[in-house]
């Protein structure tokens, strides 16, 4: 794989992931307020480590869900950090 291949494979990746994670904070937004089953805190905080911190974070901030809840609010920025170190370590590797 050449480096621009790669970038754009993770930069696709990221994209696709941040949409899911936002769209399953939606979700779960929606079914607690109409008393439905929602989705495990698990499986939000899973999402966001596999790459969709930060669209999740941003969808929960502008939708009011889960930050009162410190292992949204303090966990998903740490994730976020977690990913700018790995992309950053992706684009240095492949830069050599």
């Amino acid at each position: 794989m050449t480096a621009k291949s790669i970038i754009i494979f993770v930069l696709c990746y990221l994209l696709f992931i941040n949409i899911l994670s936002s769209l399953l904070a939606v979700i779960d937004k929606r079914r607690a307020v109409r008393g439905k089953w929602r989705i495990s805190e698990n499986t939000l905080l899973l999402a966001g480590l596999l790459g969709g911190a930060f669209g999740e974070y941003i969808t929960m901030k502008k939708i009011n869900h889960k930050t009162l809840h410190a292992e949204f609010m303090i966990g998903l920025p740490l994730e976020i950090t977690l990913h700018i170190v790995i992309i950053v370590l992706i684009i240095a590797k492949v830069a050599n």
